[in-house]
């Protein structure tokens, strides 16, 4: 597993193993802003895991991973920490809100869905990463299939030979050298993309099996059997001919190439694997499920039921999915809620116990909004004047503007509810409204937004209190 860290000539590859707990915080912060504390908590997490692993089996077995309780409003980046260190570790990442386990209709066998969510995404993620090695050899494998479809080989007569002057002459040999240079001009044509609006007919698989249902008590999770493998066997693999345009069959071709490369079971080995030993669940909202304090005293009934049933997946235990048992003993929990009206320690004591760190993550200032504008890689700024150069319009936003936008964003916050770094989009949605709907009329234009501007888009509506509660 390896992550390329920007900075040098060229890309140096350096390993994740050789990521220290500060290089880790480093690669975060060119996505999250501030919140140091929050992301020294998940850099040690993931450095105790790369220790793990370097562990004789005896010992690693014992190493439980230091699950982490993110407390903070919304919107200061509880979420996207958890999500660029998955990214950052190359691990399968689900995100799930624990308050969805409280809906009417709950039935505690639920939270496990949680586990077989995040193996099908680790499947996914193993597939992909086995596509691209296998890419070049699929597209080759699907040109020669499809210059056969355009230029059937020749099967050359035994008797085609004939002799003159006592020179043999081989017909065969003749029509396979001109069959060989026909095909190859094909060839060329086809990468040129001369023959895209030719048509052909290749054989494609049905996918239309026959409709059943099966009903049980158990609930569809429970069963789980996988039918799209069984039912080909049972009623046979159907195939139809279709007409289709050269370029769109080329692609299918590929796609059915692909699949005959990849190794599934082995798919499916590494993806366990993976979840099992890297895997990372962010419970958001588990101050959701947390007991409040009530008239009646003690904790909300379901609420601390939903705590007990997601006990054992954070302890660690045995789920069973379709392919296969998976063990959640060293999936690493991140759980995040904004804590308004209970506290951590309304949390039933034996989950309290599975989140050993806790981190406070502060609420965000005028000047936390300026950098989140301009410094992330991906920083609103940047998507905005990405996405107008589309249109062939250049915009320009002047450092007042930045400082306008900010303080707008956070007038309306403590006057409203407050939503953190999320105002931005609304704000600057609202300022580039006009120019957003013309770009595709002001080709070749330049816009300067400045703080003129952004105070002309935005005065009005913030003047009026009951407005901006609707439109900011």
């Amino acid at each position: 597993m390896a992550i390329y860290l920007p900075g040098t000539a060229e890309e140096e590859q350096v390993t994740l193993d050789e990521l220290t707990p500060r290089e880790i915080v480093t690669e975060l912060d060119k996505y999250v802003v501030g919140q140091k504390d929050a992301k020294r908590a998940v850099a040690i997490a993931l450095r105790n895991r790369m220790r793990r692993q370097k562990l004789a089996p005896e010992m690693a077995e014992e190493v439980i991973p230091k699950n982490i309780i993110m407390i903070g409003p919304t919107g200061v980046g509880k979420t996207e920490i958890a999500r660029r260190l998955a990214k950052l570790a190359n691990s399968p990442f689900l995100k799930v809100e624990a308050s969805k386990f409280t809906e009417v209709g709950y039935v505690g066998r639920d939270v496990e869905s949680m586990i077989r969510d995040l193996v099908e995404i680790a499947i996914e993620m193993v597939r992909e990463e086995k596509l691209e090695d296998v890419s070049d050899k699929a597209e080759l494998n699907a040109e020669e299939r499809l210059l056969d479809i355009l230029l059937p080989p020749i099967t050359p007569r035994p008797t085609d030979s004939s002799s003159a002057g006592g020179v043999v002459i081989d017909a065969s040999t003749s029509l396979t050298e001109s069959s060989s240079r026909t095909r190859e001009k094909l060839r060329q044509q086809l990468r040129e993309g001369k023959l895209d609006d030719r048509t052909v007919e290749i054989e494609t698989r049905e996918r239309n099996f026959p409709s059943f249902e099966i009903i049980s008590n158990q609930g569809v999770e429970e069963m789980d059997v996988n039918l799209k493998d069984m039912l080909p066997n049972i009623f046979g693999q159907r195939t139809k001919k279709r007409k289709m345009k050269v370029n769109e069959a080329f692609e299918y071709l590929i796609q059915e190439e692909e699949q005959r490369l990849i190794d599934m079971e082995q798919v499916t080995r590494v993806a366990i694997d993976r979840v099992e030993n890297s895997g990372i669940i962010f419970l958001d909202e588990i101050d959701k499920i947390a007991g409040r304090e009530s008239g009646h005293g003690g904790p909300d009934v379901s609420r601390e039921g939903v705590q007990r049933d997601i006990l054992p997946i954070v302890e660690g235990t045995t789920v069973n999915t379709r392919y296969g048992m998976v063990r959640t003993d060293h999936i690493l929990f991140i759980a995040a809620g904004a804590f308004h009206v209970s506290k951590p320690s309304d949390l039933i004591p034996e989950l309290q116990g599975r989140f050993p760190i806790r981190v406070e993550l502060q609420s965000l200032t005028m000047e936390d909004f300026v950098r989140i504008l301009t410094e992330p890689k991906s920083s609103l700024t940047r998507q905005y004047i990405a996405l107008l150069e589309t249109e062939g319009v250049k915009l320009e936003f002047t450092p007042d503007s930045l400082d306008e936008v900010a303080r707008f964003a956070f007038r309306v916050n403590e006057g409203t509810e407050n939503i953190g770094a999320r105002r931005l989009h609304t704000i600057m949605e609202r300022v580039l409204d006009e120019i957003s709907f013309e770009a595709p009329e002001k080709k070749g234009q330049e816009f300067k937004v400045d703080a003129a501007y952004v105070q002309k888009m935005l005065s009005e509506i913030v003047k009026d209190q009951d407005l901006s509660r609707y439109i900011l």
